[in-house]
């Protein structure tokens, strides 16, 4: 059990919360769609476990590839220097063999899905796998990282219906744009280390101040899309609900960190994202229903 803790913390297990939700929306949006008249309980259930299987892997795969990647640099980072590989809790070849076993287990998963998921369960590993490395080279890679978590409501949507529709794809840009937008701040904290690095973020670009209005903006668009959504999708009034909860918390988190004072950017980060992700997937899927 303690080395199956290790592995959770590895990867980060808790954060599953940012992505998985909107999984779920998408898969909703799915069944309950045109394109899915007859739904029997045995396809939800098979279709519900293999997306969520294929949610656990490919993130999995994705952070234990980035910890096995950074390690060098976590291990200089202060504040990531207790993180498993280069505290020696879980070796660099037992990440990459962990990284490689949930790639080939993801992969597998599609396959059992449907022919499209399959094919583009290459694309989609190739985004979040690539991910790790754009630190490196861009301080775009806030975006990257935003792309590879978007893939989760459209993906799910596809998982049942294997047909393209844009209204799980607005979804898919909404998380797009609300996680690049934490992820700035997220990255808040390593500023210094990075620059003296040399490795690429928004806030080593541009400097706190700016990196936090280059969030805002992002966020912006983030509740501008929600509510489009709202509008497009011909959602009733709980969605309406959840949407507000949902900006209401994306303004919050903003609140909590100012260029003077970043002592709450975990709050904000994990606390409020996790808690506004379960809560607008929970008023979505439910208004879908009533």
């Amino acid at each position: 059990m303690k080395r199956i803790s290790h592995y959770l913390s590895l990867i980060k297990f808790s954060h599953t919360v940012f992505a998985l939700p909107f999984a779920l929306v998408g898969f909703t949006l799915a069944i309950k769609s045109s394109y899915m008249p007859e739904v029997t309980t045995a396809l939800v259930a098979t279709k519900l476990s293999l997306v969520v299987l294929c949610m656990v892997f490919a993130r999995s795969a994705a952070m234990a590839f980035n910890r096995y990647l950074d390690r060098k640099f976590d291990a200089m980072n202060p504040r990531t220097a207790k993180r498993e590989i280069p505290a020696g809790i879980i070796s660099p070849q037992k990440a990459l063999t962990f990284t490689i076993a949930n790639c080939v287990l993801f992969v597998a998963c599609t396959w059992f899905i449907n022919i499209l998921c399959f094919y583009l369960s290459f694309v989609a590993l190739f985004v979040i796998l690539f991910y790790s490395y754009t630190k490196r080279i861009t301080s775009l890679c806030h975006l990257v990282l935003g792309l590879g978590l978007s893939l989760a409501p459209l993906g799910a949507f596809l998982a049942v219906t294997g047909i393209f529709n844009l209204l799980p794809i607005l979804f898919s840009v909404v998380v797009l744009t609300w996680v690049s937008g934490f992820d700035i701040i997220y990255a808040l904290q390593d500023e210094e280390f990075d620059k003296s690095q040399d490795l690429h973020s928004i806030p080593a670009a541009l400097g706190t101040k700016y990196a936090l209005l280059v969030s805002t903006l992002l966020h912006i668009v983030t509740g501008s899309l929600v509510l489009f959504i709202g509008w497009y999708g011909g959602f009733n009034f709980i969605y309406w609900v959840g949407a507000t909860a949902f900006i209401g918390l994306l303004t919050y988190q903003h609140l909590l960190v100012k260029p003077t004072d970043l002592s709450k950017v975990g709050i904000a980060f994990a606390n409020t994202n996790g808690f506004a992700s379960i809560l607008f997937a929970l008023f979505t899927i439910v208004s879908k229903f009533i």
